[in-house]
């Protein structure tokens, strides 16, 4: 009967999903319909999750690599009560909650959004990392397992190799994964693109690996077993599946096994939708039906659910009856809040390079925020996270009891996993690298900005003044390619993503409180190679005090009554500006407004009164950057002035390279003269 009745459930997934597809006209059925024994089995069988509270936050977690196959996911959630008959006839249209890749969703039991092929495994190894870590600092009685779904396309995307490296090299044995190996692709065999030995490669890397029929649930069930019983690796399952299993044409002859089902509803693919839901048991006059039998077993197996998560509640209460200081703080982990921490405190050296300034905030973090996790791709002695490194310790195989993922160079990888890190809650993923890296990413980054996540990114040697290296990296369109993020609202109609360029050591520190407190979506946070000169301060202020300006977005640094200019720059140019106007003033008798702007997409929420105190209209206003001018044209107004780089940079000494792309003070008070005389 059990056999009968998942066989009965996983058909019903194929249905679901064919008929999702077939309304739509537009989806990919063949995938779902290969893939439904396993999660069916895995579901209702395997992963223990909360059916009342989708957010508990000691459930297995499900991360979804190859978000075309959506459809299938709905089916078994479905099953769940989590979409409607409804949600499903709607799918992939507007307003619709199923989408046609899926967009994180926790209440429905979404955990990440996935769709690009290789991120979604990725964010699973955070997830696991965060649990491993969770669990070093609070025992087992919080362990769950993290479950991913890759296909073919996930495997070859070159991430898999470093998710595959760092999840082998840690032994994350809280780790499953199944390769839904059908043998097809979109438009070929994949025996066409590779012959790869997938097991061999994941051994290498220190994987266990099942090859298993993944349509046989008694070999799907003892691959899950030994992947739960499994205390040292993670686990891949190599499912060999059939592409649109138990399709037909209208002579009732096999479809399966045709990469045609991959990308198109079953008609275009020359299946019979009719034939095919008549063959897996349903009625093709009402396709869109959870069947009965189906229905009534999920009842019992929600019922087992709740069970479970009763017995987990009382082991909790037990654990913090015993343990309440430790249980304060896991809730406040949880909690996803800011820590709260005085940053007034910080003892800042003068005169030097941000990204320094950002190592002695990141070494108080290592001491005062407990469920940080820095990471750097093979840089932490250049970009400085290794101010948080020498307080702690990097992960090593099976022992999380510090914070440092050392990820190697796999910049892409890194930024997925911190993702995952996030969805997972109860830590704050902090990614490093040097700026001109950041292209590695950028896949990434979007979708964190897509699902608001917050983590924090430090970007180090942020412009042309990285110097002898060279142009390869030198960044210069970098900085103008992430504040378009900012211009991007996210589905909350909010930043989708907040860049912060600070101009000095102390705008630094106040950088990084504006990072901790943005739980909203990601920060980017970019630091200088070199060393700048302190801003001046403007009155009786403290630097920090005038530096709180930045959390507006832009303010006001030095200031002269009724100005003839307003300069306007953020990071290291600010410095220079200072240099230019006091030029100005003492030759030319001019009055000078300064302004740094770390964030304009920040700045343009606040009130408009407060923006015309900044930058006044009918006052001329120059812009100075280290990148393309962009990134300051519309703080300029059309009035203004943007002086920036038109170029790609060179392999000199940082100074010598002010001088000849005419950011040193002296000329850049010549080109604000020119730009008067024409204004």
């Amino acid at each position: 009967m059990q056999n009968d009745i998942q066989l009965r459930a996983a058909d019903n997934i194929r249905i679901l999903s064919a008929a999702m597809v077939e309304k739509a006209n537009s989806g990919h059925p063949g995938g779902p319909m290969g893939g439904a024994d396993f999660v069916q089995i895995l579901y209702s069988e395997f992963m223990n999750f909360d059916p009342d509270n989708p957010r508990w936050p000691y459930r297995d977690r499900f991360f979804l690599d190859p978000g075309h196959m959506s459809a299938m996911l709905y089916a078994v959630l479905s099953f769940q009560g989590k979409y409607s008959i409804d949600d499903m006839k709607n799918f992939r249209q507007w307003g619709s909650p199923t989408p046609g890749h899926p967009e994180v969703d926790v209440e429905r039991g979404i955990e990440n959004t996935s769709g690009p092929l290789g991120q979604g495994h990725a964010m699973a190894v955070g997830a696991a990392i965060a649990e491993r870590f969770l669990v070093a600092r609070f025992g087992d009685w919080m362990a769950h397992k993290t479950y991913a779904y890759i296909s073919d396309g996930g495997i070859q995307e070159e991430i898999s190799q470093g998710a595959g490296r760092i999840a082998g090299y840690l032994g994350l044995s809280n780790l499953v994964m199944f390769f839904d190996s059908n043998d097809l692709q979109l438009s070929s065999a994949t025996e066409d693109v590779t012959n790869e030995d997938t097991a061999a490669k994941y051994e290498a890397w220190g994987w266990r690996v099942m090859t298993i029929d993944g349509h046989d649930h008694a070999q799907i069930r003892s691959a899950l077993k030994a992947a739960g019983d499994e205390k040292e690796k993670p686990f891949l399952i190599i499912g060999k599946t059939i592409m649109g299993k138990g399709a037909v044409d209208e002579e009732g002859g096999s479809m399966e096994a045709n990469y045609h089902t991959h990308g198109q509803p079953l008609t275009g693919a020359g299946a019979s939708f009719a034939k095919t839901v008549s063959n897996l048991g349903g009625d093709p006059e009402d396709p869109f039906r959870i069947f009965d039998d189906v229905a009534e077993y999920y009842a019992s197996v929600l019922d087992e659910k709740r069970a479970y998560v009763k017995r987990k509640n009382e082991e909790y209460n037990g654990w913090a009856s015993a343990n309440p200081e430790k249980a304060g703080l896991l809730d406040q982990y949880l909690s996803g809040d800011a820590p709260v921490l005085d940053f007034s405190q910080v003892e800042q050296k003068p005169n030097i390079a941000t990204r320094n300034a950002s190592s002695t905030v990141l070494s108080m973090f290592a001491e005062k925020v407990g469920n940080m996790i820095v990471s750097s791709a093979d840089l932490s002695n250049s970009d400085k996270t290794d101010g948080f490194l020498k307080k702690t310790t990097s992960f090593t195989k099976g022992n999380f009891q510090g914070a440092f993922l050392q990820a190697g160079v796999a910049e892409l990888t890194m930024a997925a996993i911190a993702n995952g890190l996030a969805l997972h809650g109860g830590v704050i993923p902090v990614v490093a690298t040097f700026f001109v890296f950041s292209d590695f990413m950028k896949p990434a980054i979007r979708l964190a900005a897509l699902m608001q996540l917050p983590v924090k990114y430090v970007w180090t040697h942020d412009a042309f003044r990285v110097g002898e290296d060279g142009p390869t990296h030198q960044p210069v369109e970098q900085e103008a390619q992430i504040r378009l993020l900012e211009k991007l609202k996210n589905h909350s109609h909010k930043m989708s993503l907040l860049a912060l360029r600070p101009a000095d050591a102390v705008e630094t520190t106040v950088a990084w409180e504006m990072a901790l407190a943005n739980t909203d979506s990601p920060t980017a946070l970019i630091f200088s190679r070199q060393n700048i000169k302190d801003l001046p301060v403007d009155g009786s202020m403290s630097r920090y005090e005038a530096a709180q300006g930045a959390k507006k977005g832009a303010y006001i640094v030095t200031r002269d009554e009724n100005p003839d200019i307003i300069l306007v720059a953020n990071g290291s140019e600010v410095s220079t500006l200072v240099d230019a106007a006091e030029i100005l003033r003492e030759a030319d008798g001019l009055k000078v407004q300064i302004v740094s702007a770390i964030s304009e997409g920040l700045f343009r929420t606040q009130p408009q009164a407060y923006q015309k105190e900044v930058i006044p209209d009918n006052v001329p206003v120059f812009g100075l950057t280290a990148g393309l001018p962009d990134n300051l044209l519309t703080l300029v107004g059309p009035k203004g002035k943007a002086v920036g780089l038109d170029h790609f940079g060179y392999s000199a000494p940082a100074g010598v390279l002010d001088e000849k792309f005419g950011f040193t003070g002296k000329q850049v008070s010549e080109k604000v003269r020119q730009y008067l005389s024409n204004y």
